[in-house]
């Protein structure tokens, strides 16, 4: 049965926990948008010799749980503090995700857009830098925002290595308290209130991308 005090004693540990929750999502998501941009262009317009060997780490990264990751850095990189930890697995897991994603909006620029930089004898990197990646960037803004959603919600992952994020938090409160039911339920009215305005967000952005 519902126990409202024992979930108002719960908030302060939960939103603790969602304090370290979203300063693990943040920069995690910015090391993923950069390095997932960069594994985009090396596979697309990087040399063979190099192109093919990232290529083949990218989908290995994205064939292995995430959880396996964490535990194989923690054990690997035991000096390395917990919460920057997993901050970088977490960020190059998702880089490899965006890199596809990257990848799909620079396939989608017109054909036309690229003769034309060919035409006005535009340099190859202005090409990138002026024309395709502003496109492509736009492009794919809705899934790079499902993407951010989807790794917000598995930030729980990160408390296999000692990092106390949001529902960390929660059963830690649940198992001294006895009160899961309330803590837990916390965790994810926290994580419905904060995912939701994203995921509205992201579907206006798809509608009006469409047009």
């Amino acid at each position: 049965m519902w126990d409202g005090e024992a979930a108002r004693a719960a908030l302060p540990a939960v939103l603790e926990g969602f304090g370290v929750t979203v300063l693990a999502t943040v920069p995690a998501f910015g090391v993923a948008l950069v390095l997932g941009l960069v594994l985009a262009l090396v596979q697309r317009a990087g040399p063979s010799w190099l192109a093919l060997p990232v290529r083949g780490a990218a989908s290995f990264v994205r064939s292995t749980p995430l959880l396996v990751q964490l535990f194989a850095a923690w054990v690997l990189v035991p000096s390395l503090d917990a919460p920057v930890l997993g901050v970088l697995v977490l960020g190059t897991h998702y880089a490899t995700y965006l890199s596809e994603v990257y990848r799909t909006g620079i396939d989608a620029v017109p054909k036309g857009q690229w003769e034309a930089c060919t035409a006005l004898s535009l340099p190859r990197r202005r090409t990138w830098r002026a024309v395709v990646l502003p496109q492509a960037v736009r492009n794919v803004l809705p899934p790079l925002g499902n993407y951010a959603v989807s790794m917000f919600k598995e930030t729980p992952l990160l408390s296999v290595i000692t990092v106390h994020e949001m529902v960390h938090e929660a059963n830690t409160f649940g198992s001294t308290h006895f009160a899961y039911l309330e803590s837990f339920t916390l965790a994810a009215a926290v994580f419905l209130l904060a995912s939701w305005p994203t995921s509205v967000l992201v579907r206006r952005l798809e509608a009006r991308l469409a047009h």
